[in-house]
């Protein structure tokens, strides 16, 4: 029987709608990360996907090389993933904020194409030092959260760690993502660079400093995210960050690109369509279900399902 006569059981639904969830909730983390950077500064950062990808990596060197953990060593491991979570996060907000202030800094006045140009260029920069770093073939990220079913080893569902691990670090984000943007000082000076940074200029709010931590915190993300991606997935490569950045991009455009609930809402959309998709037509048609359902969406709503329509910004 084909993937599109499959019984449509509610136990086989529910079970899809977790994976979906689950994944959405990571594309709508590498997802913020773009938004937010094109929201302050109207740039497309195509090297998030790989940065991300390079986040991944580092994780995975330190929990191989530098604490050669083994997935049942019930002492390193908690160390070695507290440790990533707290580097790897750490690294790409470091190696984000450095990219701005090297490349995309210099380009702030130069015309719209030069720091997409950049991006692209640094995105394929990103790649080859992947490449370098784990090589060509597919690296076997360490096993070290459990995938056994939390509901019981009878029941027809599955709600492992894995997924425990990824909705008990992506909500808590995004709700601190969110407290920080509505109601920190820095977080309203972020809403008012992003409305028209000449005013917030006036008003004295320095906007280079707004555009430093906007960088800083969507590399953060995306660093989690990378965690989350091998600690789940269990398996890296130095080109993944193209697709995983693909989609993510795909979820700002659709929820309306420099909004943050909206990365949030195309993430788990994406997520869903993906996991439906593979079910119920066929794994090879869930790049054209997404995109299809991108083209219909902004048919209909040029800005995103939840943007505003604003003055053209690319």
């Amino acid at each position: 029987m084909t993937p599109l006569f499959a019984a449509l059981d509610t136990q086989a639904l529910t079970q899809y709608l977790i994976n979906g969830l689950s994944y959405g909730m990571l594309i709508a983390l590498v997802a913020l990360g773009y938004t937010m950077v094109y929201g302050i500064v109207e740039l497309i950062n195509f090297a998030h996907g790989d940065l991300f990808m390079l986040g991944a990596f580092l994780g995975w060197t330190i929990i191989t090389a530098v604490f050669k953990v083994s997935p049942d060593d019930a002492v390193l491991g908690p160390v070695a993933l507290l440790v990533c979570f707290v580097i790897v996060p750490a690294f790409c907000g470091l190696l984000n904020f450095s990219v701005d202030r090297v490349i995309y800094r210099p380009l702030r006045k130069a015309p719209r194409l030069a720091p997409l140009v950049s991006a692209i260029g640094v995105s394929f920069i990103f790649q080859n030092l992947g490449l370098f770093w784990g090589g060509p073939q597919d690296v076997d990220f360490p096993k070290l959260v459990s995938n056994k079913n939390l509901l019981g080893l009878d029941a027809t569902v599955r709600f492992t760690y894995q997924d425990l691990l990824v909705v008990g670090v992506t909500i808590p984000l995004m709700i601190a993502l969110t407290v920080f943007v509505k109601l920190t000082p820095l977080g309203k000076a972020m809403r008012a660079t992003a409305q028209n940074p000449t005013a917030a200029q006036l008003m004295g709010i320095n906007t280079e400093r707004v555009i430093a931590t906007t960088f800083i915190l969507g590399g953060t993300l995306a660093g989690f995210g990378a965690m989350i991606y091998g600690l789940t997935i269990n398996s890296i490569h130095y080109q993944m960050g193209f697709l995983v950045g693909l989609y993510a991009f795909t979820a700002a455009v659709l929820g309306g690109i420099g909004n943050i609930p909206g990365a949030v809402l195309g993430g788990l959309l994406i997520g869903l369509v993906r996991s439906l998709g593979s079910a119920y037509v066929g794994e090879r048609w869930t790049g054209a279900l997404i995109f299809a359902m991108l083209i219909v969406v902004l048919v209909f709503r040029p800005a995103g399902l939840l943007g505003a329509r604003v003055r053209e910004k690319v």
